[in-house]
Order: C-alpha cells, then sequence, then structure tokens
C-alpha cells in the first residue's frame, strides 16, 4: 500500500535510512543566541546522537543539553586550549567518533577558533556538515532596518581607543552595512569612536535578542553614543549595525577636513591621525599628513 507521507531523508553519509540517521564526522550546530527553544530538531537530533560535543564552556552548553534531555558527553573547546586539544579531537574523528561543534550561543565559527577545527578536520578529509540555525550576527541585521542587500561582518573592535579608530578607518569607504559585536562596557566609547572616524551615520544596537528584555535602540552613531555615555554601559552582549555611507560622504571642505585633523590629534599620533581622515574624507593621505604636521605644530 501506498502513502501520501513525506519521503525518508537521507542520511549524511548518503546510506538508506534505517530508522535512525548513521552519523559520521563533525557537525557543526548553531545553538540558541538566548531563548532555549530557539533550537531546531534536526540539532537537537544530532547532539542527542554523536559521541561528544565540543563547546567553549561546558557549564553554559550542559544547562542547554539539561533542557532538552541530552545528556552526551562533552570536552571544551576554546580559545585558550585549542592548539593542545586539536590534535586529539582530529585523532578521535579519524577513530571513528562522531562529533558536534557548538558555541555558547549562535552559529559556530562566528569570532570563535571553530574554524581550525574545521580546517584540520577537511585536510584530515573527514566528513563536515553543518546545521544551521540561530546567528545573533543574522538577527540583529534583520531587527535593525537598515540595508541588508550587502553587508560585513566585522567582529570584535581592538580594546583601545586608538586602536579602534585604525580598525574602522578600513571600513569607512565600504558601501555597504557593518555589523560589529562589543561588550556593553565598552559601547559608549566605541559608539564615540564611530561616530568620530564613520560620520553621522545610521546606526542600530542590539541588545539581549531573544531574551526577555530584548532591546534594540536606533539612531545615528553620535545620538547612540551620548545614550549610552548618559544611561551606562547596559548587561549583555550586544551587535551594532552600523548604515553604509551616504553618496556624498565624502564631499567635504576645507573647513570640516581641518576639524576632522585636530579631533583625530587629540588622541592620536600624527601619523594615524592621518591615515583616519585619509579613509574617512576621501582625500590623499599625503596632503592629509602635511597639513596634520602643521596643525600639530600650531600652524
Amino acid at each position: 500500500m501506498t502513502g501520501g507521507g513525506a519521503k525518508p531523508i537521507a542520511t549524511e553519509d548518503g546510506s538508506k535510512p534505517t530508522g535512525k540517521r548513521r552519523l559520521v564526522g563533525l557537525h557543526i550546530v548553531a545553538t540558541p543566541i538566548g531563548n532555549l527553544r530557539d533550537i531546531t530538531l534536526r540539532a537537537i537530533d544530532t547532539l542527542s546522537e554523536v559521541d561528544v560535543i565540543a563547546c567553549e564552556d561546558t557549564r553554559v552548553t550542559a544547562k542547554l543539553l539539561s533542557a532538552h534531555d541530552i545528556r552526551t558527553p562533552m570536552t571544551a573547546y576554546h580559545e585558550h586550549n585549542a592548539a593542545r586539544v586539536l590534535p586529539g579531537m582530529i585523532k578521535r574523528l579519524q577513530n571513528g567518533e562522531t562529533m558536534a561543534l557548538v558555541s555558547d550561543a549562535g552559529t559556530p565559527l562566528i569570532s570563535d577558533p571553530g574554524y581550525r577545527l574545521v580546517r584540520a578536520a577537511r585536510d584530515a578529509e573527514i566528513p563536515v556538515t553543518s546545521e544551521p540555525g540561530p546567528s545573533a550576527t543574522l538577527t540583529a541585521l534583520v531587527l535593525s532596518g537598515l540595508p541588508s542587500d550587502r553587508f560585513l561582518f566585522a567582529g570584535f573592535l581592538p580594546n583601545k581607543s586608538a586602536g579602534r579608530k585604525r580598525a574602522l578607518a578600513e571600513f569607512v569607504n565600504i558601501d555597504a552595512t557593518l555589523v560589529f559585536l562589543e561588550s556593553t562596557r565598552r559601547l559608549p566609547a566605541s559608539l564615540s569612536d564611530m561616530a568620530a572616524v564613520l560620520g553621522a551615520r545610521e546606526a542600530a544596537v542590539a541588545r539581549e535578542m531573544t531574551k526577555l528584555h530584548e532591546e534594540l535602540r536606533r539612531g545615528t552613531l553620535t545620538e547612540l553614543a551620548d545614550h549610552y555615555r548618559t544611561a551606562g554601559p547596559p548587561k549583555g552582549e550586544a551587535v551594532v549595525v552600523v548604515g553604509p555611507p551616504e553618496p556624498d560622504a565624502a564631499a567635504i571642505n576645507a573647513v570640516e577636513l581641518d576639524e576632522m585633523i585636530i579631533k583625530a590629534l587629540k588622541t592620536m599620533s600624527v601619523r594615524d591621525a592621518a591615515s583616519t581622515v585619509a579613509a574617512a574624507s576621501g582625500q590623499a593621505r599625503r596632503a592629509i599628513y602635511a597639513r596634520a604636521l602643521e596643525i600639530s605644530a600650531g600652524g
């Protein structure tokens, strides 16, 4: 008798289904960024069936596993132990064990050392597959209301202002929405540096996404910097989404150029100020450097 139900799905290794998936290799599994119910059915199956789960913090992942009654053993894999434990993880995979890689929240490999494991597995010809799901980067982008047809994920900026401004200068002329991860305690200073280098762009700060106190605050970079400077750093982790530059953003006069140089010289060397202002204004660095020397000398 032929039924009208869905056809069975092939397993990861291409074999015919036998009622339970036959897993192989390494599985990159996305996990919730806040709400523990934001996990796919396939992710639950995989986390339940693999031999071991590699995670950033076993305490964090343990909460997720407990919520879904998953009892798979865990092993720690993070920035501080990656070099030491990676060879052993590859050996386990070569011996036929199956492994899931998860981060504390969201999709692995986004600002974490997971890419090293994936690359090593690929080099060892171990099967690797991804089981997609939540992503803080994409969630913030779609909530921001800013152009999403072209965007650049820039990760975390340097901790100190001078380094942060140098890094931001690289993004000034990129015609795309920019997405940054940021510690909330650095949010006021970081937004202020973004305003100084990127200009008065529209932006959004997404915080506590998918959680009870989810917050999305929109405004110009200057307005957002002023808000968090007055209100103080919020709790949780933040994603900052910055709109692309206006078409005529590079058109600036000599007075505005001097103002930019003077502002940059307050926190940067002549060389760094010249690089930052040149990137922000679209003007030649050599001319900016010469003018910065004049200003710094009192000219």
